[in-house]
């Protein structure tokens, strides 16, 4: 008998395979560290489209943080210990949902990047419409730290009214 490795970081193991299977080796029960994360980040954007705020919160690790690009009334870095209120805050606005859809998605180790846009009703009557580009880094599974980019002109006008951060006169 030959031995087939499955997984390609940490935690690999090995599957028994006959020779006659040796040219297409049975995969179904071989996870590695990408399918794993980019598994992770599906549900995260599942949940997240059915507004499952204590579900995305539970994704992360306790020293886990979002951090949104740009320089918007919501841009920043939120540290975990506040992701509950800053998420329900997005969803709220959002009284049918706001559908994320994954376009594309690419795994390195416990990095995932994702191409995404998302589509829902804001409250002020205005469709909202958004590309994104995510960066999910995990550490044993638990989400690390989220980077979102995005079209931060469609966050100002319709998530924040127009209103924009009051910018420093030097």
């Amino acid at each position: 008998m030959l031995y087939q490795r499955c997984g390609a970081t940490r935690g690999a193991h090995y599957d028994e395979v006959s020779d006659a299977n040796r040219r297409a080796p049975r995969r179904d029960h071989c996870m590695t560290t990408e399918t794993d994360n980019k598994a992770r980040v599906r549900q995260f954007l599942s949940d997240l489209s059915a507004g499952n705020v204590d579900a995305v919160v539970a994704a992360y690790a306790k020293n886990g943080s979002v951090e949104t690009m740009g320089a918007t009334l919501i841009s920043g870095v939120t540290e975990c210990a506040d992701l509950r209120p800053a998420i329900a805050s997005i969803m709220d606005v959002f009284p049918d949902g706001l559908t994320f859809t994954i376009r594309g998605m690419v795994a390195e180790g416990e990095k995932v990047a994702v191409e995404a846009s998302s589509e829902g009703e804001h409250i002020s009557g205005q469709t909202y419409s958004n590309d994104y580009h995510f960066l999910f880094e995990f550490d044993k599974g638990q989400l690390l730290k989220l980077t979102e980019y995005m079209d931060t002109e469609q966050v100002t006008d319709v998530l924040c009214g127009g209103q924009r951060p009051p910018y420093p006169l030097d």
